[in-house]
């Protein structure tokens, strides 16, 4: 069995989408495509070695050279040289993402659903989000771009964040002015206006998350 078709194989056994396995690799899904049809048949080694600790298994089976699923680390030491120097052991975490809003409160997919994706444990985010429209495109975030956000109430003032109006969850620059009590959503698109709160309003405005990372759509 080549390659790609253990990949595919892997991913469909542990109900994986190609999306999923791409947000993990941090890659595109056309690339997780083209490495199961073996049109790409030299993949990077720590594509590699990323897709085995995401599929349980070890790099030298998702390769062919091995029929054992669950070899021991030492196996490593039997891959060419480089393929074995630019190894690394990666940890994967499921982060739900923001689904609708109800009541004023953010519903989150289960981590059981497909809408939850695969990320590395070293981005420090707790959940994500798919931007909407072009308000942000300065910010290089596009429609359809995946967002990684921290859960926090405060943020520095400048910084973009997931910010929820009532029972709806917009992504804007954030600009609180404490003396007079002015918050300020702003856009990274001219064509928006910025968007201010002040006094009561405030207390229809929540802040879920800070934006640590973007994931951009292929286009």
């Amino acid at each position: 069995m080549k390659i790609g078709e253990r990949i595919r194989a892997e991913r469909r056994r542990l109900k994986l989408s190609q999306d999923e396995v791409a947000a993990a690799l941090e890659t595109t899904k056309q690339a997780i495509y083209k490495y199961e049809k073996g049109i790409v048949e030299n993949i990077p080694p720590e594509k590699v070695e990323r897709m085995a600790e995401l599929f349980g298994v070890t790099p030298a089976y998702l390769i062919g050279w091995s029929e054992d699923k669950q070899g021991e680390a030492e196996e490593l030491a039997d891959l060419p040289e480089p393929l074995r120097t630019q190894l690394r052991p990666v940890s994967l975490v499921r982060l739900p993402m923001l689904g609708n809003v109800a009541c004023g409160e953010p519903i989150y997919a289960s981590e059981e659903r497909e809408s939850c994706v695969c990320a590395d444990s070293g981005l420090d985010a707790d959940f994500c989000l798919k931007a909407h429209g072009d308000s942000m495109i300065n910010a290089r975030i596009f429609d359809g771009d995946l967002l990684f956000v921290k859960k926090q109430e405060i943020v520095d003032n400048g910084q973009i964040a997931v910010v929820l109006i009532e029972d709806e969850a917009t992504v804007k620059r954030v600009f609180y002015d404490r003396e007079s009590d002015i918050l300020t959503l702003m856009p990274e698109n001219p064509v928006y206006r910025p968007m201010r709160y002040m006094g009561a309003e405030l207390d229809q405005i929540r802040i879920l998350g800070r934006v640590v990372a973007v994931q951009y759509e292929v286009h």
